[in-house]
């Protein structure tokens, strides 16, 4: 008796967790409790006595109804609310298209407008094509929720719920408003706006790019949320755009059927319909569009970097933030890919998927070609969004421009190298796999000598590979066409993800949230000093203002303002020096 009382009690916690991780519905809860209580109450009444295969069989019964209130209750489809708290609605605003009418955030009083359509749906025969202007609607759009995030692979509700307890060290418990997961679907190019409450006009105006290799991730995510910018006089945008094979999928008779004769940055393209829409609607929400600075992290900021050569996107931005990627280098090294492989990479996957021709290709569900989205996720040089690799653009001096404020983390590394081992049996062979003959110089700049060596070598080889020197590209081009350049470099650890990749950006865009235990008053404290220099560089080009340590240009491209325990002026160490050379000796072969 005491036996089976103490399995059920485990299982039914078990299931509790499930249930909670996999944010199913509240009556999942009610039936996991109904099921165990009716069981318990069988096992105890004595209805099945003694007999063995009766109490099999009550407990398979007991563990089938589980899972089938775990499947009744299986979170529903829904769309991401524009406020976690909401304490009233805006006006209305007449755009170009239409009305819209969105909510006021109870935590900062901005205005959000999510949800606006900047494109027609790029589905059908609109699926890589061009971006078309959207359809007129009548009436008011009631601009209450985030558009779903673009076609990319989804995975069980529960693995985004590990994800941030293992990873962000966070987790809403056993809370019933995201009860749901997130919409994903084609039909995704729409924007999203914050403003300060109220009658504004002629602010300036921030347009952010969301990273996720260019295969994943959504506008709403709230460590680069621009409610906080609003807040302090900023107008903040955000948009989706196609990703993976919807977006970046190059075939040559896609650009044989193009007006433009082009194919492969259909996220790019994407990107510019968006600058436009903001360029053409922004003044509705008291935004000034000759002010714009465009912002992006990771592949977003590798989208930023690209977009500052591209003729489309001339006159549309007047400034750039750039975080952790650019596409600057001569050979970058992701996110980027020559036009000539795009197109072979575009042939394999005609073949994969035994289409005779794009029509075939078109006809395909979206869900079965989301799964090429890791093949497919590459800007390239197309002749019409890029006329031909940034680095040779900006060699000639053609760049859209006038100031950046860039930079790069210091463990950039940590996510992507968290589960490979990296010891003295592998370390030289990882470093000859990837720089070839000129291994040797690496190993005389990192020579380890045990394996604590070797894996703080190769973390360290391996974000200045992928992050860090195509960011000292980007400031040596920079500086070459008289570009104001402030670097940064940010180390600045906390009980989260730290100085991880990406683990800036909720300092950068001010939104640490004021009940967090997982950051300290000297967290609040840099969040201050960074989000002004960000404030101030939006505003004017240059992030200095008053009472703030000075941000010094990078003129010598190896000068960073460390955004650490405290802000100081840090120089280049001497052997990531001299990996860079390495790197700039492996990009010209």
């Amino acid at each position: 008796m005491l036996a089976y009382r103490i399995v059920t009690a485990v299982v039914l916690l078990i299931s509790l967790l499930i249930f909670e991780l996999n944010n199913n519905t509240l009556l999942g809860m009610i039936l996991l409790f109904a099921v165990t209580a009716a069981y318990v109450a069988v096992r105890e009444t004595g209805l099945l006595k003694d007999s063995a295969p009766l109490k099999l069989g009550a407990g398979v019964l007991f563990a089938l109804l589980i899972v089938g209130a775990f499947v009744i209750s299986y979170p529903p489809v829904g769309r991401v609310p524009a406020a976690e708290k909401i304490s009233g609605r805006t006006g209305v605003i007449q755009l170009r298209d239409g009305k819209v009418r969105g909510v006021i955030d109870a935590d900062t009083g901005a205005e959000v407008y999510a949800g606006i359509p900047y494109a027609a749906p790029p589905v059908g025969e609109l699926r890589w094509r061009e971006p078309q202007d959207p359809e007129p609607w009548d009436g008011v759009l009631e601009a209450d929720k985030f558009a779903p995030m673009s076609m990319q692979p989804r995975n069980v509700p529960m693995y985004y719920s590990l994800a941030d307890i293992i990873g962000y060290h966070e987790r809403k418990w056993f809370d019933m408003t995201d009860n749901y997961r997130p919409e994903i679907s084609e039909d995704s190019l729409y924007v999203n706006v914050w403003k300060p409450q109220g009658d504004v006009k002629d602010l300036p105006v921030l347009v952010y790019v969301h990273g996720g290799s260019l295969q994943t991730g959504q506008p709403w995510f709230t460590d680069y949320s621009g409610k906080n910018l609003a807040k302090q006089g900023v107008v903040v945008v955000n948009m989706g755009y196609r990703l993976g094979v919807f977006g970046y999928l190059a075939v040559k008779e896609l650009a044989d059927e193009s007006p433009n004769k082009t194919t492969g940055n259909y996220g790019l393209l994407d990107q510019i319909k968006a600058l436009q829409w903001v360029k053409e609607n922004i003044r509705a929400f008291g935004g000034d569009p000759d002010n714009v600075t465009l912002a992006g992290e990771s592949a977003g900021a590798a989208s930023v970097s690209a977009l500052c050569t591209s003729p489309l996107a001339k006159g549309l931005f007047r400034r750039a933030v750039i975080e952790s990627s650019t596409v600057a280098s001569e050979t970058p090294p992701h996110s980027y890919r020559s036009f000539e492989d795009a197109l072979a990479s575009g042939g394999e996957l005609m073949k994969k998927y035994n289409a005779g021709s794009v029509a075939e290709l078109r006809a395909l569900p979206a869900e079965k070609l989301v799964a090429s989205a890791d093949t497919e996720h590459h800007i390239t040089p197309d002749g019409y969004v890029l006329i031909e690799d940034p680095c040779v653009s900006y060699k000639k001096g053609v760049h859209n421009e006038e100031a950046a404020l860039h930079g790069f983390n210091k463990r950039e590394s940590g996510v992507f190298i968290l589960f490979t081992k990296t010891g003295m049996k592998n370390y030289e062979s990882k470093i000859r796999a990837y720089f070839g003959d000129l291994a040797p110089e690496v190993l005389k700049s990192y020579p380890a000598k045990n394996d604590e060596e070797a894996a703080e070598y190769w973390a360290e080889i391996y974000g200045a590979t992928f992050f860090d020197y195509p960011h000292y590209c980007y400031n040596r081009l920079a500086k070459e066409n008289g570009i104001p350049v402030y670097e940064y470099y940010f180390t600045k650890e906390n009980g989260r993800t730290g100085s991880w990749h990406g683990g800036e950006q909720i300092y950068l865009y001010g939104n640490i949230p004021e009940n967090s235990k997982l950051f300290d008053e000297n967290d609040r404290r840099i969040m201050d000093i960074f989000s002004s220099y960000m404030l101030n560089f939006i505003k004017n080009g240059d992030p200095n203002g008053e009472g703030l340590p000075e941000f010094a240009q990078n003129d010598d491209s190896v000068s960073y303002l460390e955004i650490g325990e405290d802000v100081t002026p840090v120089k280049e160490k001497d052997r990531k020096l001299e990996l860079f050379a390495i790197l700039d000796k492996l990009n010209k072969k």
